[in-house]
């Protein structure tokens, strides 16, 4: 590990001294694996309606982008910069496909809507028959529904990443964020959100903690779990919308629907 890092810091020193094209295309194969990692973390939201290799080369251009603008005086790790910035190149790329239709976040408001009633009603986690029934669908059209709307829940989710951002905003905190009320406050959302996790059937959390917590890829998830990722992305897709209605007021921290 640690001549990874030598190797890396002086493949830095080398480009910052030179501005070499060749050492430019070293630092790019070098983080190359960072792409790949980024890419199979955004793939649980698009399920089959954006190639895996595609994801991969808008995630390149971001890469680049960010070797040609890293400040290394700033005492950021690169990998946390670049992360940004592959991430918002890859969400950037697919805004502009314009695959959400403006119908859907409407019908993604009607799910939730149905799914709080319908737990305020039977006191538990409605199944997806009961969701359909109860929204006048079959099942397969709901199932359709269900996963498209993980593109939606990915572009509104990281709307404050833009490809032009430079990561000042997420990579250093406000002073405000150590006031007491908002130490309070955190806490707070993070007891509602763990109480709201617990609670969610046995497979959304499932994914929810595999993707979240342990860091996991839709792929890793899909060969841990047996099922295949478009199945991950749908039961990712249904546990956000649960989260989002039990969150209440704390809705945004997931995503401005």
């Amino acid at each position: 590990m640690s001549n990874d890092i030598s190797r890396q810091m002086d493949l830095w020193k080398q480009y910052y001294e030179t501005k070499s094209s060749a050492i430019r295309e070293k630092l790019i194969i070098e983080y190359s694996p960072l792409v790949k990692y980024v890419a199979g973390r955004l793939s649980i939201y698009l399920g089959n309606n954006v190639e895996y290799e595609d994801l991969l080369s808008y995630g390149i251009f971001g890469l680049i982008d960010a070797i040609d603008k890293y400040d290394l005086s700033k005492g950021v790790k690169f990998e946390t910069y670049a992360s940004l910035r592959i991430r918002g190149a890859i969400i950037d790329n697919i805004r502009k496909l314009d695959w959400v239709p403006r119908s859907l976040r409407q019908k993604n408001k009607e799910i939730e809507r149905a799914q709080a009633e319908l737990e305020s009603k039977y006191g538990r986690p409605p199944t997806d028959n009961e969701v359909a029934d109860y929204l006048g669908m079959d099942l397969d059209s709901y199932s359709k529904i269900v996963s498209d709307l993980n593109i939606s829940h990915l572009i509104s989710l990281d709307e404050f990443i833009e490809q032009n951002h430079d990561g000042k905003d997420v990579l250093y905190k406000d002073d405000k964020s150590d006031s007491p009320a908002s130490i309070i406050e955190i806490n707070e959302i993070k007891n509602t959100l763990s109480d709201a996790i617990d609670k969610l059937p046995e497979k959304e959390k499932k994914v929810v903690i595999l993707y979240y917590y342990e860091d996991l890829t839709i792929k890793e998830i899909s060969t841990i779990m047996k099922v295949s990722e478009s199945r991950v992305s749908q039961l990712h897709s249904k546990a956000i919308m649960r989260l989002r209605n039990k969150l209440g007021r704390y809705r945004g921290i997931l995503y401005e629907g």
